[in-house]
């Protein structure tokens, strides 16, 4: 069973997040039961996660955790084998609440795949481009294929203030399809690069009896 995460990017009162990220999760569920029975889909939001701005006393790299927020979020991101990241842009960038939350963690994230579903008056382009230095940093593989979403085609919004409704043109869903593929075959392949890497670890000497 393969483990994919759809991530939901902003905590924005009043979000358009929460729609996108649900399109993304039904066609990506009904998909898996055509193409991918042993591969499972889940949402992550991450208004729900409720990560403070990063507070731990040591670097990520360290794997040591002291407060119990970062030990839940180490142990969710550890149990997916993949990410699709919908993620809108803000002033040029990726949301501050995204990038906390990837910095909180370091192996958790190696090699695993991402595919990215972002919104934006760019169609959010400006923010993967951010999204894929910092994971490449953790050891992420981001697919190729994006879904972009303008506000002005592919919602409808009558008042900038409410998040109104999500209405994608049909050109979405084939990339969608395409990035979705993607992801999974990703996820498979560095299923076995993680494997081997267990492998590889050192195992330590048995403890002594009466020790």
């Amino acid at each position: 069973m393969s483990r994919i995460a759809i991530v939901l990017g902003s905590t924005r009162p009043r979000r358009r997040c929460d729609q996108v990220a649900r399109w993304v999760y039904d066609r990506a569920t009904t998909r898996a039961a055509e193409r991918w029975p042993g591969v499972e889909f889940a949402l992550v939001d991450l208004a729900e996660v409720g990560l403070p701005l990063l507070d731990e006393p040591v670097p990520a790299a360290l794997g040591t955790y002291h407060n119990e927020h970062s030990r839940r979020w180490s142990a969710q991101v550890a149990s997916f084998d993949g990410f699709v990241f919908v993620t809108p842009e803000y002033n040029h960038g990726v949301p501050a609440v995204l990038k906390n939350a990837i910095d909180y963690l370091f192996v958790e994230w190696h090699d695993k795949a991402a595919g990215f579903v972002s919104y934006g008056f760019a169609g959010g382009v400006r923010a993967v481009e951010q999204l894929r230095l910092a994971l490449a940093e953790v050891k992420v593989a981001g697919v190729r294929s994006q879904v972009a979403l303008n506000l002005f085609s592919d919602f409808t919004i009558s008042d900038m203030a409410e998040p109104g409704r999500f209405t994608p043109a049909d050109h979405h869903e084939p990339v969608l399809n395409r990035m979705l593929d993607e992801l999974v075959d990703w996820s498979e392949a560095l299923a076995q690069l993680r494997q081997r890497r267990l492998d590889r670890r050192p195992v330590s000497p048995a403890t002594p009896a009466g020790a």
